[in-house]
């Protein structure tokens, strides 16, 4: 196929391309990016955007990282796909020790998967077959936050919040969750035992119908960029202690160093049963995901009717994917990140303070490589992003949130920049 110039691939996207969480019939510009390279997009016309997103929160390692390149030229001369079904390979075989390896202690067992609400899905699925597999029956929900998001399939809908979750639409065809009062402590607040009572209500009101309990450890991220006290976690993993539920972390958006831990559920020092990894796993070069747990949630799957875990992607372990996800976290232990993402830290807080002096402003927060402005009022997403790429960088607000989670390569003059734009954006809104 020839070469489309840029008015061709315009007028294709506004006519067949439906962008996530978008309208076809008043859509929003979809700028046309023709390369990356290291914290900067390059558009089509010429201009270059210092990536506030990270993509998405996947690209800690900035675009197209020569190790990561080589990784995946490597691979490809070898085998990039081929299924994983009685079949496996070395990127798999070393990718599972590595993820044992680095997550909490206990979490043994790796099932890979596409990605992160598939790895969601997998978790969900791993605790119901564990009760089934038992012979418990009656335990078919689960328990998870108000304000959590956990992905767009419709199990991962079902435990996102029913609110402000984005998945309202969808409440009378989703399994029926319980869902417990968002966490009220922030990060460094001095604990209260009455942060935990409607959870712990929740939970022992619901035990014998609750299969897990599922949260985001102590950033709560698309449901509104909140961050919560670790001893709330540590109470979570008490109470399911107690209670006989298990706890899936869903670290997707939190895991490999993006809170200042490499993975949040250790600012709790705590293990769940069930973790989900994604985004970050890959440094944002293929879509890959993981669903770990425990060997008491394997065993007591394996020994049940079914005898075995009844999932299986046809990507799942995609060499590829897998190649370029070890040269990642190879690249990423290599390197000085928890300084770094110290450092990003610490240059936010001093550069976004100032929007606390604007009286459009109703918080600022940040932890690790993560900033947050919220807004008291909603932003127009095709105004404020317009006004963002005329100012050279790449934010992509949602609802009252304006915030970053750069890559951690980012320069301390490329931060400065970023948050500069995030500054005098805000002071122009009403």
């Amino acid at each position: 196929m020839n070469k489309l110039s840029r008015s061709q691939i315009t007028a294709i996207d506004q006519q067949y391309i439906w962008h996530p969480y978008s309208s076809l019939t008043s859509p929003i510009p979809a700028y046309e990016v023709t390369s990356a390279h290291g914290v900067r997009i390059e558009l089509s016309d010429g201009r270059q955007l210092i990536d506030g997103m990270s993509s998405w929160w996947c690209v800690i390692h900035g675009y197209n990282h020569p190790t990561l390149n080589a990784a995946l030229h490597e691979q490809v001369e070898r085998v990039s796909h081929v299924m994983f079904g009685g079949l496996t390979h070395e990127p798999a075989a070393k990718l599972a020790r590595t993820l044992v390896d680095l997550t909490p202690t206990g979490l043994e067992k790796v099932f890979l998967c596409d990605s992160g609400s598939v790895s969601v899905e997998v978790a969900m699925k791993m605790a119901f077959q564990y009760w089934q597999s038992r012979g418990v029956t009656g335990k078919t929900r689960l328990l998870s936050l108000r304000n959590g998001y956990h992905g767009d399939t419709f199990g991962a809908m079902s435990v996102c919040d029913p609110i402000t979750g984005m998945h309202h639409l969808f409440h009378d065809v989703l399994m029926q969750q319980v869902f417990s009062q968002a966490p009220r402590c922030g990060f460094d607040d001095d604990w209260d035992e009455a942060y935990i009572t409607d959870f712990e209500t929740q939970l022992s009101g619901h035990c014998d119908e609750l299969a897990a309990v599922i949260l985001e450890p102590i950033v709560q991220g698309a449901g509104g960029m909140r961050f919560y006290s670790p001893h709330f976690l540590q109470r979570v993993r008490e109470l399911c202690d107690q209670y006989d539920v298990l706890l899936i972390a869903d670290e997707i958006a939190t895991g490999f160093g993006r809170t200042g831990k490499l993975f949040a559920c250790e600012w709790a020092d705590i293990a769940p049963d069930i973790m989900c990894l994604g985004k970050a796993l890959t440094g944002g070069y293929m879509t890959l995901a993981a669903t770990l747990c425990t060997e008491k949630v394997s065993d007591g799957i394996c020994q049940g009717e079914a005898g075995v875990f009844m999932h299986g992607p046809t990507f799942m372990g995609n060499p590829l994917a897998c190649a370029v996800a070890n040269a990642s976290i190879d690249l990423l232990l290599s390197s000085d990140w928890s300084e770094r993402v110290q450092d990003i830290q610490s240059q936010l807080q001093v550069e976004l303070a100032h929007a606390r002096d604007f009286a459009n402003v109703a918080d600022v927060r940040v932890l690790g490589a993560i900033g947050v402005v919220e807004m008291k009022q909603a932003v127009d997403l095709a105004t404020i992003q317009k006004a963002f790429v005329d100012r050279g960088v790449w934010i992509r607000p949602f609802s009252k949130l304006i915030y970053v989670m750069p890559p951690y390569i980012i320069s301390e003059d490329d931060l400065q920049l970023l948050c500069h734009a995030m500054l005098e954006v805000i002071a122009s809104l009403p």
